[in-house]
C-alpha cells in the first residue's frame, strides 16, 4: 500500500499569481500565508486507524476558548433569565459551527470577507477581462453589452474553462483582442502591468532566457536533479513493471510491500550514499501500532529552506507595461462599456445586472437598467493623498445626504458636496460625517435606503472616482466618513436589484413570507446561505478597502433580527430576545461581520441602528455581545417630537426626559444621542424648526415672544441631547434651525425639487447665524474640554416641579430649566468638589439670540457648605426660565 508524506511550508504567494483571477491593478496585493506545521507525519494507508488523544486536543480546546465566555456580558447587566442564558450558548456553539462550515471552502474569515476580488469582473494580468458571478438557479450563463452587440453567446462560460461549479459559480473570460498586423505572445501565460508605461520584460530579453537564468541562478547543484529530469522516477517505476525485466504473467507480479518496509529496503540500499545537496529526512518508528512516525530533519537546512524566496523575482522579469499592452490588444471590454449578465434558467432567459457590479446605472433615460464596466485609465484614476483620521475619543456625527445637500432645488453631486458642504462641516466643529443614500438604489424617493446594488456608488450623483475625491478630501480636513449601510433587507426590484435574479426566489433571499418585509415590501437576506453571508461580508470590506470609509451605520437591525420585522410590541421581558421570533442566523452575521471588521480593519466603527435596544449590543463577541462600538438611541428624537406637538410648555415631564436620553445607563457610554435626524424632517415629517418658528420664513406675524421660545427650546433640546450620552449626530441643516423640512420628489408633490435642498443662504440671518454660532461653541466645548468621553452623567438634580434638571460630568455642571415662566435667583444643587465654578457656555447669551439676563459678573459662582442632593456643597446659580448653562470647577476649595 502505499505512503503519503504530508509536508506543509511557509509559502508567500502574491494575489497576482494564484490560479484567481487579477484583481484591479491599482488594489494592493496581499500576502497569503499557509501555516508552517513542525510536527510533520508519516502515514501508511495500511495501518490501524488512530486513537483519540484527549489530553493534546483538550488543550488546545482550552487555549482557544479562554477568554470567551459566551454569556459574560449578563452580570453586567444583571440579567439571570435562564432562557437567554441558554439561547446565548446555544448561539455561541452554532457560531463554532459556522466558522468550521466557513473554514473548509475559506482559508480564514478575510478570504471570506474578500469575494469582490474575485467575483464580479476583474482584469487579469494575462491581457484579459475575467468575470464571476454566483447564480445557482442558472442552466446558462453570458455577457451581453454594446462591447459585443448585446449578442448572448458571444461571451458565455465555456466548457474548459472552469465555466460552472457545483456551488453555483459561473465564470468567463473575456479575451483582448490582438491587433491587426501583430502577433500573439511568445508564452501564453504571458503578463502586463497595465498601471506603469514599461516593466521589466519591455527590455527585449525573451521569456525563454528568463527562464534558463532562473535555473542556473536559483537552484543549487542537485536541487535542479528532478527539474531538468523531472521523469526519471516514473520512467524507472515503468521499467521496473513494464520493462524485459519485469515480471511477464500477472502471477509474476509480487504484492507491493507496505510502506514501513519499503522504506527500511530504501534505508538500506541507500546507506552508503555520499553526502547530497537534497533535503536530508529520516523516519524513527517509535514501535507503537500508531499510523504515527516521528519526522526528523537537518535544522541547518531547514533555516536554509525557509529562507530561501519563492523565484517570483525572475517571474517579474518577463512581464511587460501598458504600453506594450496597447500596441498589442485592444481591450476585450472597454471602460465605460455597458454591460448585463444574461441567464437561461427554467423559467426563460433573463438578464439582469450583475450582483458585483461597482458601477450601475439603474434607470438609463428610461430603459432597463445596465452595469458600466469602470475601469480607468491611470491618468484618470484617482490617488489617494491623505490617511484616514484617528478615531477621536468622542463622536460629533454631520449626516449628510449628497442630493438635497446643495442650495438649489436639484440633485447635487459629489463635487458639489466636497466644495460646499464639507468646509461647513469643518467650521461647524464636527469630526464625522455619515452618509445616507450613497450606495445605488433605483428610486431617489426612498432616501437610498432600497439598495439595489450594494457594491455600486449612487451614479446619480458622480463616478466612482468622484466619490473617492469626496472621501480623501474629508480626510484632509480631518473629518471620518461613515456610511449608512443597509443588509437588513435590499429593494424587491427584479430588473436592476437581486430580487429573482437567477430565475429563483430563493437565491439571496427567504422563500414565502420570510423573504418579504412585513410592512415596506421589501426583500429579507438568507442569513444563513454561505453564498450570501459571501456576499454580505465582503461588501463590508469592499467599501472599506476600495473608498477608505471608516465605519458603518448599520441600518434597522430590528427588521432582520426578528421573523416580524420588529413590529411588535417589546415589553422588554428577556422571553422576546430569545424566542421563536428571533433570526438567530441575522445574529450571527452582525457577529462575524463586527469580528471581521474589527481584526481586519482595527480602526473601523460600528454603529447599531436597533430600536429593540437587544441586549449585548456593544459587548465584545467574545462576552457573548454583538461586538458594535456604539448604538443610536432612537427613543430621544421620537420623545422631543411628541412634547414639541402634542404637549405644552408647562406639562413636559423632567423625568420622562432623564429616563429618555439614559436609556440603558450601563451602555450609556456607547450611546449616540441625536435630537433630530433625517427621519424628522424626511417626506412628511417637520424639523424641529419648522415646529418652533417655521411660520417666520412664511412671512407670518410671530411674536418676538414666539421666537424667542423657539430658539431656546432649540438651544437647550439640543444642549442636553448633546452633552448626557457618549456620542452625538445631527442632521445636515438643523443645526442652524433650518425651517423647512426635506421632501424628496415623487408623485405626491408632482415630482418637484422645490422642497429637495438646503437653504444655506439663511445664515445670512439673524436668527440662523445666532443658532449656529451656538452649535458651532458647543461643539468648541467637547473639542477642548472632551465632554462626551469624561464617562457616564452623574444626573443628581431632577426635578418634575421646578421643571429643572441638573448632573455632573467630571469637573462640568450642566443645569436646564425647562420652566416656561419661572426663573429663580438663587438656584441651589449640589456639587461633589467645593470651590468656584465658572459658567462656559450659557444659551440666554444674547450672541445666541437670547435675553442676556445672567450679567458677566455673575458668571462665577462659588459654592457653599449645605447638604444637598446627598452632596455636602451646594452652588447657588441664577437659572432664567427656558435657559441652561454650563459651569466649571475652576478652583477647588479644600475644607
Amino acid at each position: 500500500m502505499a505512503s503519503s508524506l504530508i509536508l506543509p511550508p511557509l509559502v508567500s504567494i502574491p494575489s497576482s499569481y494564484s490560479s484567481r483571477p487579477h484583481n484591479n491593478p491599482n488594489t494592493t496585493h496581499r500576502r497569503l500565508l499557509f501555516p508552517y506545521r513542525r510536527n510533520w507525519r508519516c502515514s501508511a494507508t495500511d495501518q490501524p486507524p488512530q486513537r483519540q488523544r484527549k489530553s493534546k486536543n483538550a488543550k488546545v480546546e482550552l487555549k482557544r476558548e479562554k477568554g470567551v465566555d459566551p454569556v459574560g456580558f449578563l452580570p453586567k447587566f444583571d440579567i439571570s433569565h435562564k432562557a437567554f442564558n441558554h439561547f446565548l450558548r446555544e448561539r455561541y456553539k452554532a457560531l463554532k459551527d459556522l466558522k468550521d462550515e466557513i473554514l473548509k471552502r475559506h482559508m480564514n474569515l478575510k478570504e471570506m470577507a474578500s469575494g469582490y476580488e474575485i467575483l464580479g469582473m476583474h482584469r487579469n494580468v494575462q491581457h484579459r477581462v475575467d468575470y464571476m458571478e454566483w447564480a445557482p438557479g442558472a442552466r446558462y450563463c453570458a455577457l451581453v453589452g454594446d462591447f459585443n452587440g448585446w449578442s448572448p453567446t458571444e461571451d458565455a462560460a465555456r466548457e474548459g474553462h472552469f465555466g460552472h461549479d457545483d456551488y453555483g459559480y459561473w465564470f468567463i473570460i473575456l479575451e483582448d483582442k490582438l491587433r491587426e498586423g501583430e502577433e500573439p505572445d511568445e508564452v501564453y501565460f504571458q503578463q502586463y502591468n497595465y498601471v506603469d508605461d514599461y516593466d521589466k520584460g519591455d527590455s527585449g530579453v525573451s521569456v525563454m532566457e528568463v527562464f534558463n537564468k532562473a535555473n542556473d541562478e536559483y537552484w543549487e547543484p542537485g536541487e535542479d536533479r528532478f527539474i531538468k529530469n523531472r521523469y526519471e522516477g516514473v520512467a524507472k517505476l515503468y521499467e521496473e513493471i513494464f520493462g524485459p525485466n519485469g515480471p511477464q504473467t500477472e502471477d509474476e507480479l509480487e504484492d507491493i510491500p507496505d510502506a514501513e518496509t519499503r522504506y527500511a529496503q530504501w534505508k538500506e540500499q541507500h546507506k552508503d550514499d555520499p553526502p547530497s545537496n537534497l533535503p536530508p529526512f529520516d523516519v524513527i518508528d517509535n514501535g507503537k501500532e500508531y499510523d504515527i512516525f516521528n519526522i526528523v530533519d537537518d535544522p541547518v537546512w531547514k533555516a536554509k529552506f525557509r529562507a530561501k524566496k519563492p523565484p517570483i523575482a525572475y517571474w517579474l522579469e518577463t512581464r511587460k507595461g501598458r504600453k506594450a499592452w496597447l500596441k498589442k490588444y485592444t481591450p476585450g471590454i472597454p471602460h465605460g462599456s455597458k454591460y448585463r449578465v444574461y441567464f437561461n434558467t427554467p423559467s426563460g432567459p433573463l438578464e439582469r445586472v450583475p450582483a458585483w457590479a461597482t458601477y450601475v446605472l439603474p434607470d438609463p433615460d428610461g430603459k432597463q437598467a445596465c452595469a458600466v464596466h469602470w475601469e480607468p485609465s491611470p491618468e484618470f484614476a484617482y490617488n489617494w493623498k491623505y490617511k484616514s483620521p484617528k478615531v477621536p475619543r468622542s463622536l460629533r456625527i454631520y449626516e449628510c445626504h449628497v442630493g438635497v445637500s446643495g442650495l438649489e432645488p436639484k440633485i447635487s453631486s459629489f463635487d458639489d458636496f466636497k466644495e460646499k458642504v464639507l468646509p461647513h462641516v469643518k467650521e461647524a466643529g464636527y469630526n464625522a460625517i455619515q452618509l445616507i443614500g450613497v450606495v445605488e438604489h433605483k428610486d431617489y424617493f426612498t432616501v437610498g435606503y432600497r439598495v439595489t446594488n450594494f457594491y455600486a456608488v449612487s451614479s446619480r450623483f458622480g463616478t466612482p472616482e468622484d466619490f473617492k475625491r469626496l472621501v480623501d478630501e474629508a480626510h484632509g480636513l480631518g473629518l471620518l466618513v461613515f456610511l449608512d449601510i443597509v443588509h437588513s433587507y435590499a429593494a424587491a426590484d427584479e430588473m436592476v436589484g437581486l430580487a429573482l435574479f437567477d430565475g429563483s426566489n430563493d437565491c439571496y433571499f427567504q422563500t414565502g413570507k420570510r423573504g418579504h418585509h412585513k410592512f415596506w415590501g421589501t426583500r429579507m437576506f438568507k442569513y444563513g446561505d454561505h453564498e450570501v453571508l459571501h456576499f454580505l461580508l465582503s461588501n463590508l470590506n469592499w467599501w472599506v478597502e476600495e473608498y477608505h470609509i471608516d465605519g458603518f451605520n448599520f441600518h434597522s437591525l430590528q427588521s432582520m433580527m426578528y421573523t416580524h420585522n420588529g413590529f411588535a410590541s417589546f415589553t422588554s421581558d428577556m422571553e422576546e430576545y430569545c424566542n421563536q421570533y428571533v433570526d438567530r442566523d441575522a445574529l450571527l452575521y452582525l457577529i462575524l461581520a463586527n469580528e471581521i471588521l474589527h481584526v481586519v480593519h482595527p480602526n473601523i466603527v460600528t454603529i447599531a441602528e436597533d430600536a429593540t435596544l437587544y441586549p449585548g449590543l456593544c459587548e465584545p463577541t467574545s462576552q457573548g455581545g454583538l461586538g458594535f462600538d456604539y448604538f443610536v438611541n432612537l427613543s430621544a428624537s421620537e420623545m422631543w417630537l411628541w412634547f414639541l406637538e402634542n404637549l405644552p410648555d408647562h406639562d413636559w415631564t423632567m423625568s420622562k426626559i432623564v429616563s429618555t436620553l439614559m436609556g440603558n445607563r450601563q451602555s450609556a457610554d456607547k450611546m449616540i444621542l441625536y435630537a433630530e435626524n433625517h427621519n424628522q424632517s424626511i417626506s412628511g415629517g417637520r424639523s424641529f424648526a419648522e415646529i418652533l418658528f417655521g411660520e417666520v420664513m412664511k412671512g407670518s406675524t410671530i411674536t418676538k415672544d414666539s421666537l424667542l421660545r423657539g430658539c431656546s427650546l432649540h438651544k437647550m433640546i439640543r444642549l442636553i441631547t448633546f452633552t448626557i450620552g457618549g456620542a452625538y449626530l445631527n442632521f445636515m441643516g438643523n443645526e442652524f434651525g433650518h425651517p423647512e423640512r426635506v421632501e424628496f420628489p415623487m408623485s405626491s408633490n408632482n415630482f418637484s425639487f422645490l422642497l429637495a435642498n438646503r437653504r444655506w443662504d439663511l445664515l445670512a440671518k439673524e436668527v440662523h447665524r445666532d443658532l449656529f454660532s451656538f452649535d458651532k461653541d458647543m461643539m468648541s466645548l467637547d473639542e477642548g474640554e472632551r465632554i462626551l468621553s469624561r464617562g457616564v452623567s452623574n444626573i443628581h438634580h431632577v426635578n418634575d416641579t421646578n421643571m429643572v434638571i441638573s448632573y455632573l460630568r467630571g469637573p462640568f455642571l450642566f443645569i436646564f430649566n425647562f420652566h416656561p415662566t419661572n426663573s429663580y435667583e438663587a438656584y441651589g444643587v449640589g456639587v461633589e468638589e467645593a470651590g468656584e465654578y465658572q459658567v462656559i457656555l450659557n444659551t440666554d447669551e444674547k450672541k445666541y439670540y437670547g435675553l442676556g439676563l445672567i450679567g458677566h459678573d455673575q458668571y462665577l459662582r462659588k459654592t457653599i457648605t449645605k447638604r444637598v442632593d446627598g452632596f455636602r456643597n451646594c452652588l447657588e446659580v441664577p437659572l432664567p426660565s427656558r435657559s441652561a448653562q454650563v459651569y466649571k470647577l475652576t478652583r477647588i476649595l479644600r475644607i
